[in-house]
């Protein structure tokens, strides 16, 4: 195994896949497998190292989710409350102009019929209603967003489709709201502190070193601007500006805001494992990892995948035609992250590169789990 993911990454650094990454392996709690390869910044000769810190796009969304249900567990929030109990302002309609009701549930599964502008054609609603992915408009508040979110027409009714979106930045606004505090004082609460970690932050002075973003081109990746859109799925891209986590008005994006390094994302999955200091009870976990949504839906990973609270769930390996077992729960982030968590045999990879989208859905990725499963 260990020679084969050396061989992966080796490949992808000398092909300029990637620019540079780190790849963390933990089975049964403990370090099976540690690298830092290629360059932080490519510019200044900056060799990538295990501690280097990350814009971690939709990584952010499993530690959002763990703080949520944190709330849910202490009977702060419950998963059946409808968003205009703490919202009473949100308020989106189907095209017809009827307004369902959103539950909390519908925003944390994406079963809401919110929707996500990356997702959409260049003049769709939310491109039209000015909506933020939550990785862009540097400076932007998160009231100014709900607002734009609300005005955009819902995709379906609430609970009868699947489609990824900005639930979970709705999500923390909701958790504001039912405590009075704000996301980061949240994560640091219930997430970092249990666990002793240090580099989970929405925002970070542009003096801070994060490592510098890329994006697949040739010859070679080449640096993410603000306001650069790659196309990533039909028309969809996502817009990125990297400069937004240094800009401390912008809104603290549940769904892609978070930075952070790879050992502490990967100490909140180790906790998720039941190793180290808990951040949730086991029998939320086990709710985290069973399917929450209709067998008959399917999500955007395609057949024989469901979602539970935080990420894909694999539940059909033939299905979905993937080599991991069922049960493998895993998910990714824009910026170029990739990461499966694997309950039965205990083990986590965790693959945070600084080139998009290779590192997400490329050749990499794949790779790093054949690794383990063919």
């Amino acid at each position: 195994m260990r020679d084969r993911l050396d061989a992966a990454l080796e490949r992808a650094v000398a092909e300029k896949r990637i620019v540079g990454g780190v790849l963390l392996v933990t089975e049964r709690g403990e370090p099976a497998y540690a690298r830092a390869i290629g360059l932080s910044d490519r510019a200044s000769g900056r060799d990538m190292e295990v501690t280097d810190r990350f814009r971690l796009a939709s990584v952010t969304k499993q530690i959002a989710t763990a703080c949520f249900l944190s709330l849910v567990e202490d009977g702060t929030l419950s998963l059946s409350d409808p968003v205009t109990e703490h919202l009473p302002d949100f308020r989106p309609r189907l095209p017809d102009g009827d307004a369902p009701e959103i539950t909390l549930h519908h925003l944390i599964t994406h079963t809401s019929g919110l929707g996500y502008r990356f997702l959409e054609p260049e003049r769709g609603p939310y491109a039209r209603a000015g909506v933020s992915d939550g990785m862009d408009q540097p400076g932007l508040s998160l009231a100014e967003n709900l607002d734009r979110i609300a005005a955009a027409p819902l995709y379906f009714a609430p609970g009868t489709a699947w489609r990824y979106s900005v639930g979970l930045d709705v999500m923390g606004a909701v958790a504001e709201a039912a405590t009075g505090q704000g996301m980061q004082a949240l994560i640091d609460a219930r997430i970092a502190a249990p666990l002793g970690l240090t580099t989970l932050r929405f925002h970070v002075p542009p003096a801070e070193d994060l490592v510098t973003p890329y994006i697949n081109a040739q010859p070679e990746p080449r640096p993410l601007r603000d306001g650069d859109r790659p196309l990533l799925w039909g028309e969809g891209g996502v817009t990125f500006a990297p400069s937004r986590v240094h800009d401390p008005a912008s809104f603290a994006s549940c769904g892609a805001g978070l930075t952070g390094s790879a050992g502490d994302v990967m100490a909140v999955f180790r906790s998720l494992l039941g190793h180290g200091a808990p951040i949730l009870q086991p029998e939320t976990v086990q709710t985290m990892l069973r399917p929450q949504i209709p067998p008959d839906v399917s999500t955007m990973r395609g057949p024989g995948v469901s979602f539970g609270y935080g990420w894909a769930i694999v539940t059909d390996p033939a299905a979905a035609g993937t080599p991991d077992p069922a049960g493998t729960v895993k998910w990714g982030g824009v910026y170029g992250h990739s990461w499966f968590m694997d309950p039965a045999a205990e083990r986590v990879s965790l693959l945070l590169t600084n080139t998009a989208y290779e590192g997400m859905q490329g050749l990499l990725p794949a790779e790093i789990l054949a690794a383990f499963y063919t």
